[in-house]
């Protein structure tokens, strides 16, 4: 009479694959949500970081063109004191 009534078990293979799918899906989310928490981290301390310790911008002459260039050998060979 089990056969009758329903004694085997029913098909759930669809819903287990929903259910694998949902979860590889869940895991991709929080993997990524945790490398871009990791980079939003990584973003603030270096701004906190050049906030604090200044940056090389702080160094550069605002009066010249180029201030990255560095200096030339004509401002090297000047006096700088007197004369």
């Amino acid at each position: 009479m089990g056969g009758l009534m329903g004694g085997g078990k029913p098909d759930n293979s669809a819903a287990m694959e929903s259910l694998r799918i949902q979860r590889e899906q869940t895991a991709t989310a929080k993997k990524s949500a945790e490398e871009e928490k990791r980079k939003m981290a990584e973003d603030y301390s270096s701004k906190k970081r050049a906030l604090s310790r200044g940056g090389k911008r702080m160094l550069l002459a605002e009066g010249r063109l180029t201030p990255e260039t560095g200096l030339d050998e004509e401002d090297t060979l000047k006096p700088t004191l007197g004369a």
